[in-house]
């Protein structure tokens, strides 16, 4: 029992990761009505920005600590500049053109910001230390033989992605900015009509993507180290919004959850029968099936047609 228990807890919180990096697809969907491909180059973007700032501010400041905080700073101004650069040059130029123009526009996003994030930070593996602890802890001793062990640096990034998740989700249900880009989302011609300006919202949500992305780019470049792999971590944040839905923040927690324990609990416990490798195609598998028997996602919204 103790066993499973550690197994689940393992899981979901590299579900809860894994929650964190879908919301910024789901952002980006709720503004703009487009699938983001760009989140993944957008996370390593971000790393790479933070561990060589935080590299050459080190010898200048004496203090980790400072060099990092500096670091980080440095780091959302970049996607700062990034979001005001897709907003002025890409997507202004597609106001009101169809889904797949916007999809492209994400692709092309994604491979520009991976060449551009090569040129200025170089290609090599780098680390990131922003103090997180390494060690195992074994806890609940009392109730378990031997206890359960879990990793604290898992426990500390799942408990920062919850607190974000949940600042981004109140965000969007109870300020009048978030109704502003839940109002794009819906019908951009109409926000227009209202007085909602789409230059502003798009700018914003991208600025809010780009600050997701720092904070996952951070915990998983501390967790596996900074390199262009790294982007290919964002992939598994694709079964996750299939299966919580494209609009619903609520749902990306959830489908996050599932696909982490999912995915380690057939590992440890379907992997020695089937030969293993499991939790590398699992959540993609689970999507599959959503996509065949609900297409919408847990919470996403059935789309009805009348004609």
């Amino acid at each position: 029992m103790g066993f499973l228990i550690e197994t689940l807890a393992g899981g979901l919180m590299a579900g809860m990761l894994y929650a964190l990096i879908a919301l910024g697809f789901v952002l980006i969907y709720k503004a703009s009505g487009v699938f983001n491909f760009a989140q993944g180059a957008m996370m390593l973007f971000a790393a790479l920005a933070m561990a060589r700032f935080s590299g050459w501010l080190l010898p200048w400041t004496g203090s980790l600590i400072v060099a990092n905080l500096l670091a980080f700073v440095g780091a959302l101004l970049l996607m700062g500049g990034v979001a005001v650069a897709v907003e002025r040059f890409v997507l202004r130029h597609l106001v009101n053109q169809d889904g797949a123009s916007l999809l492209m526009a994400t692709l092309g996003i994604a491979y520009l910001l991976d060449g551009v994030g090569q040129l200025l930070f170089g290609s090599d593996i780098y680390k990131i230390d922003v103090g997180m602890p390494k060690d195992p802890v074994m806890v609940l001793g009392q109730w378990f033989d031997g206890g359960l062990l879990l990793s604290t640096e898992d426990v500390v990034a799942a408990l920062i992605a919850a607190v974000l998740v949940a600042v981004l989700a109140l965000f969007f249900q109870k300020t009048a900015l978030g109704r502003a880009l839940r109002a794009v989302a819906d019908d951009a011609p109409a926000a227009q009509s209202v007085g909602i300006e789409l230059e502003r919202v798009w700018v914003v949500v991208w600025c809010v993507a780009g600050f997701v992305a720092v904070v996952a780019g951070v915990i998983w470049g501390s967790k596996l180290g900074v390199q262009f792999s790294l982007s290919l971590v964002a992939l598994k944040a694709l079964p996750v919004v299939i299966l919580g839905g494209l609009t619903s923040v609520p749902g990306a927690i959830v489908g996050g959850l599932v696909v982490g324990a999912g995915e380690k609990l057939s590992e440890v416990y379907l992997g020695p029968s089937l030969g293993g490798g499991i939790e590398i195609w699992f959540a993609y598998v689970l999507a599959l099936a959503f996509l065949l028997l609900r297409p919408q996602g847990l919470f996403g919204e059935k789309l009805i047609e009348r004609v």
